[in-house]
C-alpha cells in the first residue's frame, strides 16, 4: 500500500491589521499610552489685571488673575491634571534690569504659589519657571554686563546668584518643583545648593536641559509681556546640534537634576528619543506655544482636525520618550481621556 507524501506546514501568514479591527482591540495592544497624570499644564499669572487677559496668540490660553488661576487649577484637578508650571507676568513698571520682582515674596509668581500651596496642598503639584526674563526690563533670562570689547553680554555667574535667590523665594513661598530654564552652565548645582542650605532639600528641579533656541516660542513671548530684544542663541542651544544636547542632560544630571527636559518637543523629538534612552531620571518634553498654537490654527481654518491633531502630537511625544508632556492642552486632553474610558 502506498504511502502520501507528507504534506508541507503552511507558513503562517502575519498579519498585524488583525489588532486593529475594532476601538477596544486597539486600545489593548497600544504601545504608547497617555493619562492625565503624565500631562503638565503652564499656567500664566498676571499682575495689575481684574480679570482674566485672553492670550490672542495662543487660542483658549489666558493671563489668569490670582482669583481664576485657583479656579483653573481646581478644573485641572478635577480631571486628573497632576502638575501645573506656573509663570508670573509683572507690571511693566516693576521690571529692571536684574529682574527683583523674581524673588520678592511679594511678587505676582511667589504670591500665586502661596495662593495655591495654601489652597490645594499637596493636592497638586506646582512647578515654577525659575528664569528672570519675565522680570527683566531688557527681556533676558539673566543679568547683563559689558564686556572688554564693548559687547553686552549675559553674566552668567551673577545670573546664578539671582537663581538661586529666585529658587529660594520660590521653594518658601510652596512650589513642590522649581524649574529653571534659563540655560546658564552651573545652574543645577548652584540651585540645588542654595535650596539645600534654606532647608527645602525635598524641593525638586526640573532642569531645561536641552532647551533650544527656537522660533516656536512666539506666542509664550505675547503671553508674558516680554521686553526682549534681539535674541538669546549665546545661551540657548543650537537648533543644528544633537550631542550638545546629551552632555546639557549627562551636566545637569550630574549636578543634582531630578527630572530633565527637551524643549521644544515636536521638532526635537529625536533630541528627545535618545536623551530618554540615555537618562536614569525621568524626562519631560514641552509642547511649546508655537506648536500649540499652529495645530489650533490649522483647526480653525478647517484644514485638520485640532482634537485629534492635538491628541496625535501628544502621542507622538510620548512615544519618543516623554515621561511628562508640558502642553496648554493639558485639561482639554485630559477630559477627552475621561469620556473615552
Amino acid at each position: 500500500m502506498s504511502q502520501s507524501a507528507a504534506q508541507p506546514v503552511p507558513t503562517p501568514v502575519r498579519r498585524p491589521r488583525r489588532l486593529r479591527t475594532t476601538p477596544v482591540m486597539r486600545r489593548m495592544v497600544a504601545e504608547t499610552t497617555i493619562t492625565p497624570a503624565q500631562l503638565i499644564l503652564p499656567m500664566f499669572v498676571a499682575d495689575g489685571i481684574d480679570q482674566p487677559a485672553p492670550i490672542s496668540s495662543l487660542p483658549g490660553v489666558v493671563q489668569h488673575t490670582e482669583a481664576s488661576l485657583i479656579e483653573a487649577v481646581r478644573e485641572a484637578i478635577s480631571v486628573g491634571i497632576a502638575c501645573v508650571d506656573l509663570f508670573g507676568v509683572p507690571r511693566a513698571a516693576d521690571k529692571d534690569g536684574v529682574g527683583s520682582g523674581a524673588s520678592d515674596p511679594n511678587g505676582i509668581l511667589n504670591r500665586a504659589i502661596a495662593a495655591l500651596r495654601a489652597e490645594f496642598g499637596n493636592d497638586v503639584l506646582i512647578m515654577a519657571d525659575t528664569c528672570l526674563d519675565e522680570f527683566t526690563d531688557h527681556g533676558h533670562c539673566g543679568v547683563l554686563v559689558t564686556n572688554d570689547r564693548g559687547e553686552t553680554i549675559v553674566d552668567n555667574d551673577a545670573t546664578l546668584v539671582r537663581y538661586q535667590e529666585m529658587a529660594v523665594a520660590q521653594a518658601e513661598a510652596g512650589a513642590h518643583i522649581i524649574s529653571p530654564s534659563g540655560m546658564m552652565d552651573g545652574q543645577i548645582a548652584a540651585i540645588r545648593a542654595a535650596l539645600d542650605a534654606a532647608g527645602h532639600q525635598d524641593v525638586a528641579i526640573m532642569a531645561y536641559s536641552a532647551k533650544y533656541a527656537s522660533a516656536f516660542y512666539g506666542p509664550f513671548r505675547e503671553a508674558v509681556g516680554s521686553s526682549l530684544e534681539g535674541d538669546r542663541r549665546t545661551y540657548q542651544q543650537d537648533s543644528a546640534n544633537r550631542r550638545e544636547a546629551l552632555l546639557e542632560v549627562e551636566l545637569d544630571i550630574n549636578e543634582g537634576a531630578d527630572f530633565v527636559m527637551v524643549k521644544p518637543a515636536m521638532a526635537y523629538l529625536d533630541v528627545l528619543r535618545e536623551v530618554a534612552d540615555a537618562s536614569p531620571v525621568p524626562v519631560a518634553a514641552y509642547q511649546v506655544s508655537g506648536e500649540y498654537a499652529m495645530i489650533h490654527a490649522a483647526g480653525e481654518r478647517g484644514w485638520i482636525d485640532r482634537d485629534a491633531a492635538m491628541m496625535e502630537a501628544i502621542l507622538s511625544i510620548r512615544r519618543a520618550g516623554a515621561d511628562q508632556v508640558l502642553t496648554y492642552a493639558a485639561v482639554d486632553i485630559a477630559r477627552r481621556l475621561g469620556e473615552q474610558q
